[in-house]
């Protein structure tokens, strides 16, 4: 699967933004995307699956719980496509057009 189909669905990005501030138990993921998602404890461990099964979470068991993690790479990865595009929205905007860009809101908003 690739990055960005991983990356796409909502309840997996939610999962990696949760994971972004240290390491969780499953249980503590799976409350959280249930509240937020509506969606079964079933469904969730499929969205953890696919992080796992493509490289963007690992898992560690203590006893019988289980702790996720974010893994870096596959995220860095992505990071190095999208360098390509930084220059478009990183530009600054010759002041003519973005006068002109700038009228053209305030219109559409009247």
């Amino acid at each position: 699967m690739h990055a960005f189909d991983v990356l796409g669905d909502p309840v997996r990005r939610r999962i990696l933004e949760l994971l972004a501030g240290g390491e969780q138990s499953s249980g503590e993921l799976t409350a959280v995307i249930q509240r937020e998602f509506g969606i079964s404890q079933p469904a969730v461990s499929q969205h953890l699956r696919v992080l796992r099964d493509n490289g963007f979470a690992s898992v560690r068991a203590q006893g019988t719980r289980r702790f996720y993690a974010v893994e870096p790479g596959p995220l860095q990865e992505v990071d190095l496509w999208l360098e390509r595009f930084r220059g478009f929205w990183s530009q600054r905007r010759d002041p003519a057009l973005r006068a002109a860009q700038d009228g053209e809101r305030r219109a559409l908003t009247r």
